[in-house]
């Protein structure tokens, strides 16, 4: 038996961890995160870089509270609508950094789950994991009849862990609705429950070994696409046996070019099978992350780990193939037409903003690389006009989302100069020669021949011009923009000016008052005074530090 030094157990992961313990951690981890947010705001300290702290606060907490909540904020980092924009981004990035189980408490599952030794399904069985996550980790092995496997092995205690966050989060919800009305706006109920329902369905491995079959026999006629078979006689509830497929890490690039492979055909077989994925099959994989999918020397496609799929309606993939095709021909009102028709976006009586937001992002996919440089500095814009404005990101389609946008950074990362639109040409030649079965198929047909006589009769660039000027004109968006830089300067040091006035006559009350009350029967309150004023002090010497950074700043900007 081989014997090794198991990794000390997070507090989440204790056998003995009792369900009073967990709500504690639980909600002193909510309550230190409102006040957190109430205190910026009572101090005004809404600042980028004080939201990037409290954002990096968030994740780190998420990840001290475990699997339930990893899988929580990877599924916010989604939502636009509900969250800031620092605290999107970090979340974004929140990755399964949990340490893997012992090599002891693994193999006892695993033999807990075959009702013997391990021996008995695997010949070889490689006890360090090839990789871990937050809920399961992965092995080597090989079976008696020779073939190389991986095994995924799920976490101990996932279901009890879980069983215990899903009362406790409901019961954190309830506390919410009632002491924050605000949210009751967001459909809170829906999120929690698609949220827990896919969450208990990705710790079941029959499940996944079922997506696994489906999605393989989805791309059984596509050579460049590998989906590792699965091994049903070697497989449980919490033990996933499927074919060993080594490869290169998709966002690898350096490994990549070293072995003779070239990126961009890998973006368009990336970009070309998400777009089946989508538009043709409506089953995806919705968590496409760099480490769930892999190059292999041949220049192959590999995708791994199906726990988390997602399927599209067939109405909404309609429109989902209505949109795109819209996005290529440039159709800002189609585009806009569809997404309303999807619930993405709630009509309005003033449509204007939502169409000049709509028009600049497709002006970004041209037939050549989109300009990051623009997309960065309109980026915090597009935000604040995206929370304003009456968008919506129903359940099903926060999946589409974060899987075309993770995606999206993968390929830009392999290829900075990639196009979108670009990349998914082979996929649009290939439904040119599509047969028209069933309404899907028959609307992509309707949709790929608009396209091309798009395309025949497309106008040339300067026709464009005068059209999209004449169209600003008609619609009122062609207006003249003067903004004096000097009289925004004076108005920020007017403000900083103003804060610091409020802070030092706050100070001076407070003075005041725990003088009167010293000298009073209630001299015990002035220790309470002095303490404020000392606190007042602090904002006020703040404020005036602001202050004169502010005017040093504004003198090299007039120079």
């Amino acid at each position: 038996m081989l014997t090794t030094t198991a990794p000390k157990p997070l507090r989440w992961q204790r056998v003995q961890y009792s369900p009073l313990a967990r709500q504690i951690d639980i909600f002193g981890s909510a309550a230190k995160l409102v006040l957190n947010l109430w205190w910026d705001k009572l101090t005004r300290n809404n600042s980028p870089k004080q939201r990037n702290r409290r954002a990096r606060w968030l994740v780190n907490s998420l990840l001290d509270l475990g699997p339930t909540f990893i899988k929580l904020g990877q599924a916010l980092s989604t939502r636009a609508d509900l969250l800031p924009l620092e605290y999107v981004q970090a979340l974004g990035e929140l990755q399964d950094q949990i340490p893997a189980s012992s090599e002891q408490e693994a193999i006892a599952l695993v033999e807990a789950e075959i009702g013997g030794s391990i021996y008995s399904w695997y010949r070889d069985f490689d006890r360090s994991p090839l990789a871990s996550a937050s809920l399961g980790q992965v092995h080597k092995a090989r079976l008696h009849t020779g073939e190389e496997v991986v095994v995924k092995v799920q976490r101990p205690g996932l279901e009890g862990l879980f069983n215990l966050d899903f009362e406790v989060l409901h019961r954190l919800m309830r506390w919410a609705k009632r002491l924050l009305p605000s949210i009751k706006k967001y459909n809170l109920e829906a999120i929690y429950q698609e949220f827990f329902e896919l969450l208990y369905q990705e710790i079941d491995y029959i499940h996944e070994g079922k997506n696994a079959d489906r999605f393989r026999q989805n791309f059984s006629g596509y050579s460049q696409v590998v989906v590792p078979a699965v091994y049903w006689q070697y497989t449980t509830k919490k033990i996933l046996t499927l074919d060993y497929a080594p490869g290169i890490k998709i966002d690898d690039r350096q490994a990549l070019e070293a072995a003779g492979l070239n990126v961009k055909n890998i973006i368009q077989i990336g970009i070309c099978s998400y777009l089946k994925q989508l538009l043709q099959d409506g089953f995806f994989q919705s968590d496409p992350h760099p480490g769930n999918m892999a190059v292999s020397r041949e220049g192959k496609l590999i995708f791994y780990d199906f726990g988390t799929m997602a399927e599209v309606k067939s109405i909404a993939k309609e429109q989902m193939i209505k949109t795109f095709f819209a996005v290529q021909r440039k159709d800002t009102d189609e585009v806009i037409n569809t997404l309303i028709y999807m619930g993405l976006i709630e009509p309005v009586s003033d449509m204007r903003p939502v169409r000049r937001l709509m028009a600049f992002i497709l002006e970004q996919f041209r037939d050549k690389p989109i300009d990051v440089k623009a997309f960065e500095q309109m980026s915090s814009e597009i935000y604040e006009l995206f929370k304003q404005q009456p968008f919506r990101l129903p359940a099903q389609m926060t999946f589409v989302l974060k899987s075309l946008t993770t995606l999206d950074g993968i390929a830009r990362k392999l290829d900075p100069q990639y196009n979108l639109l670009a990349a998914s040409q082979p996929f649009v030649k290939s439904l040119t020669v599509s047969l028209a079965r069933g309404n899907v198929v028959g609307e992509l047909a309707r949709q790929v021949r608009d396209f091309v006589q798009y395309k025949w009769q497309q106008p040339s660039p300067t026709e464009r011009l005068i059209r999209r000027l004449e169209e600003r004109i008609e619609q009122g968006e062609l207006q003249l923009r003067v903004r004096s830089l000097e009289s925004e300067l004076v108005l920020q040091r007017i403000n900083l000016g103003i804060k610091s006035l409020i802070y030092a006559c706050l100070t001076g009350f407070t003075l005041l008052s725990g003088t009167v009350l010293l000298l009073s029967p209630y001299s015990g309150w002035a220790v309470a005074a002095f303490g404020l004023s000392g606190l007042w002090v602090l904002f006020l010497l703040r404020s005036l530090m602001n202050l004169a950074v502010k005017e040093k700043i504004d003198k090299l900007v007039g120079k």
